[in-house]
């Protein structure tokens, strides 16, 4: 997804300006031009553009998904969104949040839509999700229902989110640990028994030889290793800012061993998680789609559910356009064509999300089930390696002497 920043003016007569996020200049157009008469400038915003300033904080995920509760509850209490958005923001603890909600409110009583102030003001931290079921749910006239829909959404996110990094965090701090434990084997404890065999003049064990050299190649050309390294990062960060990185990093993601289960899981969960929240709002088919497609992180999973779009404004069914994408899974489609059939999309989405929610959390945990044990391994093996190399060496001298 490009960001651009736009100036135009509103249906009101005003001159505003903001920002918005879409597959290229002519989606951006579409899309500001359903809030605004006329757009007057448009332009891409670079890496660390317009929000680099002021907006650097990512959202705090939980203190966004308490807001959208709120919303729901208070709205569907009958109160005003201007006086409701002025009462959320009082409440609000998170810095940030609460300094976009104040400007929010401000906007909405100068007669700004909520959605408009929100994307206005918020900016890229608002996610796509966000932005559109609110615009959906005020032409719908059902606020407090989108609301209740995008604090389940992001609830869930948030959760899965949570328990997937609870369940990294143990094969992570293994590694840390290795990393750090090889390093001081390698510069500090090799090299003093090192010194020690020398001063004997004997020929080593095979063995000893091989953990000297490999100690001396560190020790000779760790510069150098470390420039591959960042050279290896900055192509990294360079190609994959590239439309043909992004696309071929991200399919590289779903060919991964273990790992690309979770990536195609992920996508078939933000799939129908986000289109279950947007059809829930009153938001049409093609406008879900196109939404829900800059919802997924995976970009080339995301570009190819852009293109079902097209192919619905064609007069085909959704289920058509998956099934000739190919990109999502099997049982995903089929349901998706369930729900054509019976007319209850809403629901059927809601069920095909709980199974890949409860899916992808089987993955994850697979994947770390295998991640810990080969990384014990790993740790167990280079640390034998090192122990062996030092003994046979002291064996063989005292048995010299």
């Amino acid at each position: 997804m490009i960001t651009y920043k736009y100036t135009a003016i509103s249906r009101g007569g005003q001159r505003i300006n903001g920002v918005v996020e879409a597959f290229d200049q002519m989606d951006a157009v579409d899309r500001i031009k359903k809030e605004c008469d006329i757009v007057l400038k448009i332009a891409e915003v670079k890496e660390g553009g317009i929000f680099s300033k002021d907006l650097d904080t990512k959202l705090n995920a939980k203190a966004f998904t308490m807001m959208c509760s709120q919303f729901a509850i208070i709205l569907g209490a009958g109160i005003p969104v201007g006086r409701t958005v002025h009462l959320i923001a009082d409440k609000t603890t998170d810095k940030l949040l609460h300094k976009i909600l104040v400007q929010v409110a401000d906007d909405v009583e100068g007669g700004r839509s909520l959605s408009a102030s929100f994307e206005d003001r918020g900016g890229k931290l608002m996610p796509t999700t966000f932005i559109e079921t609110l615009r959906a749910g005020e032409a719908s006239g059902s606020m407090d229902r989108s609301f209740r829909s995008m604090y389940e959404h992001f609830d869930k996110q948030t959760k899965m989110r949570n328990k997937v990094r609870s369940a990294l965090a143990y094969p992570v701090f293994v590694l840390t640990i290795a990393v750090v434990v090889v390093i001081v084997l390698m510069a500090k404890v090799v090299p003093t028994f090192t010194e020690m065999f020398a001063e004997y003049g004997q020929e080593l064990p095979l063995i000893t030889r091989m953990l000297i050299a490999i100690s001396d190649f560190f020790a000779k050309y760790y510069l150098v290793m470390l420039a591959a390294i960042a050279a290896i990062i900055v192509f990294y960060k360079v190609y994959g800012n590239t439309e043909n990185g992004r696309l071929n990093f991200a399919k590289i993601q779903r060919e991964l061993p273990v790992l690309g289960n979770v990536s195609i899981l992920s996508s078939a969960s933000e799939f129908a998680n986000s289109m279950a929240a947007l059809l829930e709002s009153g938001m049409p088919m093609t406008r879900a789609v196109s939404i829900t497609a800059r919802t997924i992180e995976n970009y080339f999973v995301s570009q190819e559910v852009g293109k079902v779009a097209a192919r619905l404004e064609e007069g085909n069914s959704l289920v058509a356009c998956l099934r000739e994408c190919g990109i999502l899974p099997d049982i995903l489609t089929d349901m998706v064509g369930v729900g054509e059939e019976t007319g209850e999309m809403e629901k059927t989405l809601r069920t095909v999300a709980l199974y890949y929610d409860a899916e992808l959390e089987q993955a994850v945990a697979a994947a770390v089930a295998k991640l810990e044990p080969t990384l014990l391994i790993g740790l167990a093996v280079i640390a034998g390696f090192i122990v062996m190399a030092v003994y046979m060496a002291m064996f063989q001298l005292y048995g010299s002497m």
